[in-house]
């Protein structure tokens, strides 16, 4: 091996460092080490890996794109421990910023022709090297700001994960094609007008990816707007539900008010006698007409509120014996549309198991408590018949073909505020335990 082969390797293996940066940038909400660190543990494992790369490569004349290819395999199972995003973020990411990188490669085989148009891609040159290693940090330093500063929200607030592996599948696209056409031997970008046709070809290339980023940049704002929307609506229909029950409620009150002089007279004449035992029976049966009527407030929140009183009048209909003992943090520091999205969705799941059940085994046990350090903790505990069916992720729906979308939407809000979210079961009780942290600002 010579001192050029190794220096020609190495500026190749050194654009990982600009690349783990961009995936970084994406992802900069949701990290689960502090920069510093992150950086340092990056450098811990890029920069022996880098060496000991370029000087195989150089050494064996192995072509850089059999070694580390494969490579990159590994270190997105080591980026996937470093951030706290699901799965399909990370995917999505992780193969984006893969994508974006394969260009300045493509551009820097298209120098190299042009410096050594008897070589190939296997004699990659010291010059070509440095070029991409230098285009890479260019594009990774332009993308900087937009990516911290606009796509890392779109991180943070999408939780669609159909949307991000179609993500990933795009980006795979672009990804193969651009592995596929490495041009071998340079001689054939000099049949006809080839050299140009694929630099033309590689830069309409990355202009397509990028608008196509853009455009699902501005796609998943849509997203979520309908989203809040949707949930927003969820809360009013609730809310009217509610205030439905609450006017009946008061009808209710006031007819009772208005006969309770005819109960005065009756209750009179009963104490006139001296019938005590009539008289308890009738104060008795006045007072739980009262308690059936009386509204219930479960917290201070009036969309919340509304929200339990809905689904506890759902399990009283379904005839399910509940104990609810709710905290929340008063005022919220949460988003009220996540926790109607958490809540709505855990007492719904929950109540439709119950339904499942026999009607004298018909439970549900939820409890909340804000904790010394702001988090609060939801339990849940439901009864069933037993039935479940899980996957490699996860329980999915009984009701549909693939995972549940409820237990899905707990978890992305857990992960939204860097906290928690495990389902289970044991025999015919079916478990679900939240924790949420109160974000920062």
């Amino acid at each position: 091996m010579t001192a050029r082969t190794f220096f020609s390797a190495l500026p190749q293996f050194l654009v990982l460092f600009p690349s783990a940066a961009s995936c970084y940038f994406v992802a900069a909400h949701q990290m689960r080490f502090s920069v510093r660190k992150t950086a340092l543990l990056c450098a811990a494992v890029l920069t022996p890996f880098s060496l000991v790369g370029a000087w195989l490569c150089g050494a064996w004349g192995i072509d850089i794109n059999r070694f580390g290819l494969p490579a990159l395999v590994l270190f997105y199972f080591l980026y996937r421990q470093t951030v706290t995003v699901s799965a399909p973020k990370a995917l999505a990411i992780y193969v984006g910023v893969c994508a974006v990188q394969t260009f300045p490669s493509q551009l820097a085989y298209a120098l190299d022709a042009r410096l050594h148009p008897h070589s190939g891609a296997a004699s990659f040159s010291c010059g070509a090297a440095l070029f991409q290693l230098a285009l890479s940090c260019l594009i990774v330093g332009a993308a900087a700001y937009p990516a911290i500063r606009l796509f890392s929200y779109r991180v943070d607030e999408l939780d669609v994960p159909s949307i991000w592996y179609t993500l990933v599948g795009i980006s795979s696209v672009f990804l193969i094609l651009n592995v596929l056409c490495i041009p071998q031997s340079y001689q054939t970008l000099y049949v006809g007008r080839m050299r140009f046709l694929f630099i033309a070809l590689e830069t309409g290339a990355f202009a397509l990816l990028v608008a196509i980023y853009l455009l699902f940049y501005w796609a998943s704002a849509i997203i979520m707007e309908w989203a809040a929307l949707k949930e927003r609506a969820y809360l009013l229909e609730t809310q009217a539900r509610q205030y439905g029950a609450l006017r009946t409620h008061l009808r209710e009150t006031s007819r009772l008010h208005h006969d309770f002089r005819h109960s005065v007279h009756l209750l009179a004449g009963l104490a006139q006698k001296g019938d005590l035992d009539k008289l308890r029976a009738h104060l008795t049966e006045y007072e739980g007409k009262l308690a059936e009527r009386a509204p219930v407030n479960y917290c201070a929140n009036d969309a919340l509120n509304a929200l339990f009183g809905y689904y506890k009048a759902s399990a009283d209909e379904a005839h399910i014996r509940t104990d609810w003992r709710l905290e929340l943090p008063d005022p919220l520091c949460y988003s009220e549309l996540d926790l109607a999205a958490l809540f709505g969705n855990l007492l719904e799941n929950a109540i439709a198991g119950c339904r499942r059940a026999p009607e004298d085994r018909r439970y549900f046990f939820l409890a909340s408590q804000v904790r010394r350090d702001g988090t609060l903790y939801i339990v849940s505990t439901n009864s069933f018949d037993g039935t479940v069916l899980k996957g490699r992720d996860g329980y999915l729906s009984t009701t549909h073909a693939g995972p549940g979308l409820g237990l899905a939407s707990i978890e992305a809000v857990a992960e939204k505020y860097h906290g928690s979210a495990r389902f289970s079961h044991n025999g015919t009780e079916f478990f679900v335990d939240v924790a949420l942290r109160e974000l920062k600002e």
